[in-house]
């Protein structure tokens, strides 16, 4: 195998390059390659896999990464055998009567809190185009080991519900905002609350729902308990439809269709409401160093992170991708996210209109590559790459991630509202609530697994076949001395033969000193 740039690649680099099976096929000879595992996390929804406990041919690897039930890796794409955790971060509002009163928000982040998460599919149904379609459902558990604190510390955080619903009802007529804020007065609705964070995790009864309903019905359409994460636990992320690459394993896990749809209508361009790239599980495998995309259902829009370095995860090559800095850039610092508009400043997004149209927003930790602005207008935000910056690690041959971390975070956009005095004098504020993360690697006897027959075993061919060149040297050398021995032995053996004439010599052109001297010359006889 031969590198672009002329130099001759080892097998070694080979894998580490993720080049083409076909290639190395092509070059080397399938049967020149190892035996190995394959295994991996896959995030984003943030969703995640893991294939494991089986040792492949890679002759065999798109029979074995397609989604097929005879396939070595369907049950591990059903049921993800890695761990994966859900951590949240609040942010805790230190002082909320000075904020009515148009102070800057004082913020201190309170936290993690840890939760395993559980994924599985169900109701997988395979079609005739070569696609399969399925329903991922995920559970979460708390882990009061790994948290700091539990879910019934009380958290001073915005009265998510009131603060929206005033800014949704900012241009409806007067009375009805005067309507909202005797409603909000009689309920004692205040415009921050003290509530546990199992209570704002997973939901609260909270009168003011069908309050809001019967002064202005339909603008907030669900009834019951309100929970920031209500919908995430215990729940799918919708009915997906990918590419099994029975035919084409370019095409594995490309999404055909999510919700029976080929594309979204949340945005305001054709390009903003396309499904991209795959469910954000796996990627085809024979990466190339440049971008991947994905849709994730729950930032309403597909997405694309670039190639950022070449790496190492525990000894295992991987590519890592990041989120580049237009991924929440407003449409005037990037053109083609004009459609996720209407926009304020560059870093984070609209997310109103797949969000029940509330004020919310999403982006990065700590505003983390946001306009300095955002952080300027609240105190305690320290953004940072490394605790705030989301990376993928994937595997390039094979296309499976072998350590992520997604993290966003939600924002609620406050402001004071005419007519509803609940809402004080509170300044324009993009206000952070919370951040999380789903993170989750390979590790214990799976990552042994892909190290071993991914790494390792190439690393002793690597390794063999110059040990064989440098063994064959001397014996070729000992082999040619040998052979040189046994000529030069067979000539000092074999008697020289006479030189051949082509006629016989006359007696007159024989000297006399070539005559036999005991026999008689002609003047002897006569005499």
């Amino acid at each position: 195998m031969v590198h672009p740039d002329g130099k001759a690649l080892s097998y070694r680099e080979v894998v580490d390059l993720g080049i083409s099976l076909d290639e190395v096929s092509r070059e080397r000879g399938a049967c020149l390659l190892p035996h190995w595992a394959a295994c991996g996390v896959y995030p984003v929804k943030p969703g995640e896999y893991c294939f494991s406990g089986n040792i492949w041919n890679a002759t065999d690897l798109p029979e074995n990464v397609r989604i097929d039930p005879s396939s070595i890796s369907f049950q591990m794409w059903k049921d993800i055998p890695v761990p994966f955790y859900l951590t949240v971060h609040f942010f805790e509002v230190l002082n909320p009567k000075q904020v009515l009163q148009g102070a800057k928000p004082v913020l201190t982040q309170r936290g993690p809190y840890v939760y395993r998460e559980y994924r599985y599919k169900t109701n997988i149904t395979f079609h005739d185009n070569d696609t399969v379609s399925y329903l991922e459902y995920r559970n979460l558990f708390f882990q009061p080991h790994l948290s700091s604190g539990t879910e019934d510390e009380y958290v001073v955080v915005p009265n998510i519900l009131m603060l929206g619903a005033a800014v949704m009802m900012e241009k409806l007529p007067n009375f009805l905002k005067i309507l909202l804020s005797g409603a909000l007065a009689g309920l004692k609705q205040e415009a921050f609350m003290n509530r546990t964070v199992r209570e704002i995790m997973w939901g609260y009864e909270d009168p003011l729902i069908n309050a809001i309903n019967t002064i202005v019905p339909g603008l907030i359409p669900f009834k019951g308990k309100f929970g920031l994460f209500i919908d995430f636990n215990n729940s799918d992320s919708g009915l997906f439809t990918v590419n099994t690459g029975m035919k084409n394993i370019s095409q594995v896990h490309m999404v055909d269709s999510w919700n029976g749809l080929k594309k979204v209508n949340y945005w305001r361009s054709s390009q903003c409401n396309m499904i991209n790239g795959t469910a954000g599980e796996m990627w085809p495998p024979f990466m190339s160093p440049t971008s991947l995309e994905f849709y994730s259902p729950d930032a309403c829009r597909s997405m694309t992170l670039v190639y950022e370095q070449s790496g190492k995860f525990k000894g295992v090559p991987t590519y890592r991708f990041v989120a580049p800095k237009t991924l929440f850039a407003n449409g005037t610092d990037y053109p083609p996210n004009e459609g996720f508009c209407p926009c304020l400043q560059s870093g984070i997004q609209n997310v109103s209109t797949c969000r029940l149209n509330a004020p919310m927003f999403i982006s990065h930790p700590h505003f983390y590559n946001a306009d300095p602005s955002l952080v300027d207008a609240v105190e305690g935000l320290h953004p940072s790459k490394d605790q705030h910056g989301l990376f993928l690690d994937v595997h390039p041959m094979t296309g499976i991630p072998m350590n992520c971390s997604i993290k966003l975070q939600l924002n609620l956009y406050i402001k004071q509202v005419s007519g509803i005095i609940q809402t004080g004098k509170i300044k324009p504020v993009v206000l952070p609530l919370l951040w999380f993360a789903e993170s989750g690697s390979i590790d214990g006897s799976v990552l042994k697994q892909f190290y071993t027959n991914l790494v390792l075993l190439p690393s002793v061919l690597d390794y063999l076949q110059y040990i064989f060149l440098g063994l064959s040297v001397p014996l070729i050398i000992s082999a040619a001395v040998l052979m040189a021995m046994s000529k030069t032995s067979d000539a000092e053996k074999s008697p020289s033969a006479p030189a051949r004439q082509s006629k016989a010599p006359s007696s007159s052109e024989t000297t006399p000193l070539l005559h036999d001297t005991d026999t008689p010359s002609q003047d002897d006889a006569e005499t």
